[in-house]
């Protein structure tokens, strides 16, 4: 009798470790065949747009030289002075204009370099600087800066240091349709291939939105700003 029971035991344990081996089996051919039938597709799609830039930040930099310190201070003040009055004459605002501290030179007091056949022992630089939204108004005036060249002042620095800015500040303004054309463009190049591959195209599997980039149109106008981004989206596809 008890082994007949220890029998009846074992064949128990047997059914039961067999019918979990062929659960196990049928689930993992199951997940198996999912993965094979689970077909999708990536594309991406562009918004990009060109905009006139709303702010420029135009810097002009001039030189004062002197051996008597009291006197290049008054020239810059001077000089400064005179360039202030040439903006407002061509339109900009006293708020919009701005002067920087005046940076010294002693050519006395450098350690260092052979200054003794210098003209003059100080020499100076000052910026003064456009801060402004009207951007035509600015380089209107960009283009008459040779009229204070005649009256004697000496402009300085380089296209690095003293690079006018142009900037662009609305693009919260422009991002949702921007986002929504260029998921409209990646969702056309989706519905191509899936008719090309005899497919339907169904739900978006995963999408991610590019950063926004803004430039400058080309090095000729840097004024203009083109405004790019590009959404990735996953679309699942169907027979």
């Amino acid at each position: 009798m008890k082994e007949l029971t220890t029998f009846r035991t074992f064949l128990l344990g047997l059914f039961f470790v067999t019918g979990m081996f062929v659960l196990g089996y049928l689930l993992s051919q199951t997940i198996i065949q999912y993965k094979e039938y689970e077909r999708t597709i990536r594309v991406k799609g562009l918004s990009e747009r060109e905009y006139p830039a709303n702010i420029v930040i135009w810097p002009i930099q001039y030189t004062e030289a002197s051996n008597d310190l009291t006197q290049l201070y008054q020239s810059l003040e001077t000089t400064a002075e005179t360039i202030r009055n040439f903006l407002q004459v061509k339109g900009m605002q006293a708020e919009e204009i701005s002067v920087s501290t005046p940076i010294i030179t002693d050519k006395l007091a450098q350690r260092y370099g052979n200054s003794g056949g210098a003209e003059f022992r100080y020499t100076a630089s000052q910026t003064v600087t456009v801060y402004s939204e009207n951007i035509d108004l600015v380089r209107e005036a960009m283009r008459s800066l040779s009229e204070l060249g005649k009256q004697g002042i000496v402009f300085s620095g380089d296209e690095y240091t003293n690079l006018t800015e142009y900037l662009y500040t609305e693009l919260n303004t422009i991002k949702p349709e921007m986002i929504e054309e260029a998921t409209t463009k990646a969702r056309e190049v989706a519905e191509k291939f899936a008719a090309d591959s005899n497919s339907e195209l169904g739900k978006i599997k995963t999408a991610s939105q590019g950063q926004f980039s803004i430039s400058a149109r080309d090095k000729n106008n840097p004024h203009i700003k083109k405004i790019r981004v590009v959404s990735t989206i996953e679309y699942y596809l169907s027979d």
